[in-house]
């Protein structure tokens, strides 16, 4: 090979670590604590705050022979979770067969989700990305062994938790604006002592973004919340379930 024919390697390029955008953030709060079910400002919060914390969590995930493993396999968990026939054979009161009824009566899918994700964020082919979208495929799962449901009290509890778990600035910050309107909510209940209870679970759990659920979905529900350290969330339950709903009011 000729010195004019040498091929010359293009420089590597860092992974970037994203800025935090807090204008967007809270234009994006302000949106969604008007209409909770205005799931792209979720996405549009973490993509404003997350920061450094989907980089974190993978590195923390390869620390385990366990997390190791499923970083390898790479297993695309929404595919999975989208598939209703293989849904259709867990046993009854396993975590598979309560996650199946659980996301047919809300009306909630792994693949809507995706789509209202990716209006929002970059799809990157990147071992970190793909541990960012398993912890957002895996949400309706956190919802079923946290025992939180789909009103708006459960998700801001789920958030409240999901922050310790991830160290992800942008569910802390949802679930302090959640508290915050909570204060608005036309009947007197323990709302804001429920996002701190979901807060303190989150603690004390383990770790979920490490959990193999393909593995744990034929398992019965209460022998993998024993397992995974999760109690009934028990400020939640005392709510009576119309209130939940209102908890977060919609302007």
């Amino acid at each position: 090979m000729t010195a004019q024919s040498a091929i010359t390697a293009a420089p590597l390029q860092r992974l970037q670590v994203p800025r935090r955008e807090w204008g967007a953030a809270y234009a994006a709060l302000k949106r969604l604590l008007a209409d909770k079910d205005s799931t792209e400002n979720v996405f549009e919060i973490m993509r404003a705050l997350n920061g450094a914390s989907t980089r974190d969590g993978y590195y923390k995930l390869l620390t385990t022979a366990e997390g190791g493993r499923l970083a390898y396999r790479q297993e695309d968990l929404a595919a999975k979770l989208s598939d209703r026939a293989w849904l259709a054979t867990m046993p009854p009161g396993s975590l598979g067969a309560v996650y199946r009824d659980f996301t047919d009566n809300g009306g909630v899918t792994p693949d809507g989700l995706v789509e209202v994700s990716n209006q929002v964020m970059t799809y990157i082919e990147h071992p970190i990305a793909w541990f960012g979208r398993r912890i957002r495929d895996s949400h309706d799962l956190w919802h079923v062994v946290t025992g939180y449901g789909l009103d708006s009290l459960g998700e801001a509890c789920l958030v409240a938790f999901s922050y310790p778990q991830t160290k992800a600035l942008g569910w802390a910050f949802i679930a302090v604006g959640a508290a915050v309107k909570s204060r608005q909510a036309p009947e007197r209940h323990p709302y804001v002592a429920a996002i701190r209870e979901g807060y303190a679970r989150g603690r004390q759990a383990a770790w979920l973004p490490a959990q193999d659920w393909v593995a744990l979905l034929p398992q019965p529900l209460e022998a993998v919340r024993a397992q995974l350290g999760l109690a009934p969330p028990a400020t939640y339950l005392s709510i009576p379930l119309a209130a939940r709903g209102s908890a977060v009011p919609k302007d």
